[in-house]
């Protein structure tokens, strides 16, 4: 592994990605999501070597720095950013794709049932909202967006936009699948602005059931 080209990719991931960047220099030495993937890949190939108790210990060590728990043996692709990252969690089993956006407080884990694989297998170019939990061996597939402080338990669909507690899908292939509110419009971004609000969506469902009901109430007496 060549120590400066991971030093600078990453640099480079979050330099163009991040709005707020000003400077390379800001994002190496102050961003703590860099500083834990920088350390992630170093513990990773020393795992990979057999020296477990230095990357555990690498890893013990970045957590209490930056707040961002990664196991060793997690893999982790290219161009993944965490951003801000206090209170992120990925555990051992978990694989996360290429290009992927983490916000702070994700988990990426189990559920305690499951032996082996564990925990989830994130796709590319997947975006998960602040406090959001994926719990379980499943996969998320690409281009999916979770809600913040979604809670997924079962597989997502490649091209999805998850939202809730339980998560349930209320986009998928950029069409609104029959059960989220008509009002919802897909996003480009996950931007922890535009996010479908499930409690939101239970209540626009209800007031066009009161006006679907409403106008067969006038139909019938108009009779």
């Amino acid at each position: 592994m060549n120590f400066f080209k991971v030093i600078k990719d990453e640099v480079n991931i979050v330099f163009e990605r991040d709005p707020a960047a000003r400077s390379k220099a800001q994002v190496l030495l102050l961003y703590p999501g860099v500083r834990a993937i920088i350390n992630y890949r170093i513990a990773h190939t020393l795992d990979k070597r057999g020296h477990h108790f230095i990357a555990d210990w690498i890893s013990k060590r970045t957590r209490r720095r930056t707040g961002i728990e990664i196991h060793p043996s997690a893999q982790i692709g290219k161009g993944v950013f965490i951003d801000h990252g206090m209170g992120v969690v990925i555990g051992e089993t978990a694989v996360v794709g290429d290009n992927c956006t983490i916000y702070q407080g994700v988990t990426l884990g189990g559920t305690g049932k499951d032996k082996g694989k564990r925990h989830p297998t994130i796709g590319n170019n997947v975006t998960i909202g602040c406090g959001a939990k994926v719990l379980g061996p499943f996969t998320v597939g690409d281009n999916s967006k979770i809600a913040a402080n979604a809670v997924v338990l079962s597989e997502i669909p490649p091209n999805s936009t998850c939202v809730g507690v339980p998560a349930h899908i209320v986009w998928l292939e950029n069409k609104r699948v029959a059960s989220a509110s008509p009002v919802l419009k897909p996003v480009a971004d996950l931007d922890q602005i535009h996010i479908p609000d499930p409690i939101s969506m239970d209540i626009c469902s209800i007031r066009g059931e009161i006006e679907r009901l409403k106008k067969k109430l006038e139909e019938i007496e108009n009779d």
